[in-house]
């Protein structure tokens, strides 16, 4: 089956490693950024500022820059495999072959991911009082008021080039979890008194599509080899979970 229509269904995704989880919070602290960048009022500029905190911390841990280059390397191999399968779209598969090779060039290329976000003084000023609680207030932080009164277009330009340094890192990110979850087919799966499971091998993430008018969602839990899916009604007490029930599914 292909991609449920997202208008009449929800897609709820979950990891099945370390890495992919690591993927999936990274991608959504990105877009939290980019929707958050166009600051119109006090509200949404702490927003941004918690979101790019939050970015900063994760930016922090680990070798992103490397582990990124080895995914899109396994996905360059698993491309170059698929291209000897007879009557493949080898047009395809060389734009996609293109495309990893000069997102891998990019990242090479690229200064050290969000080290502008660092040393600005403005983010360094409302990191320090994020973790108290209204700690943002006009009376705490007189210069991120002036900054937030700054003209539209002022601030518009220094958020655009504290985000340039991100593109490398967003457009890799997002190369490599569209080949994975195209990697996977949703196929139709039944549920018994609201509950599934399976086994699966070399894997990384499951991607669960129910219709949002049911009001019922998925508790998934899993590893590597073996997941499980409890389904529960929004109104914990008076919703009805059906004793059958379809859904779809894609192992990616």
């Amino acid at each position: 089956m292909s991609e449920p229509n997202t208008t009449d269904f929800i897609i709820y995704e979950y990891p099945l490693n370390e890495k992919t989880r690591s993927w999936l919070r990274l991608e959504t602290l990105l877009q939290q950024v980019y929707e958050l960048s166009h600051i119109t009022s006090y509200t949404s500029g702490v927003a941004f500022f918690r979101s790019v905190s939050e970015l900063i911390e994760i930016l922090d841990r680990g070798e992103i820059r490397s582990d990124l280059i080895k995914d899109l390397e396994k996905h360059r191999k698993r491309l170059a495999t698929w291209a000897e399968v007879p009557n493949v779209d080898n047009e395809l598969i060389t734009i996609l072959l293109k495309d990893l090779a000069d997102k891998t060039q990019e990242l090479i290329s690229a200064p050290r991911f969000g080290q502008k976000l660092r040393s600005d003084k403005i983010i360094s000023m409302v990191r320090q009082r994020l973790s108290i609680p209204g700690g943002c207030c006009s009376f705490d932080l007189p210069a991120f008021q002036l900054w937030l009164n700054m003209p539209q277009e002022q601030r518009d330009n220094v958020i655009s080039s504290w985000l340039q340094g991100l593109q490398p890192l967003k457009d890799a990110l997002d190369t490599i979890l569209n080949l994975l979850r195209q990697s996977g087919s949703f196929e139709t799966q039944e549920a018994h008194n609201g509950f599934y499971q399976d086994i699966v091998e070399d894997k990384e993430l499951l991607r669960v599509g129910l219709p949002a008018d049911q009001l019922i969602f998925p508790q998934i839990s899993g590893h590597k080899t073996r997941f499980a899916i409890r389904f529960l009604h929004i109104d914990s007490e008076n919703g009805i979970v059906p004793a059958k029930m379809s859904f779809e599914l894609s192992c990616c």
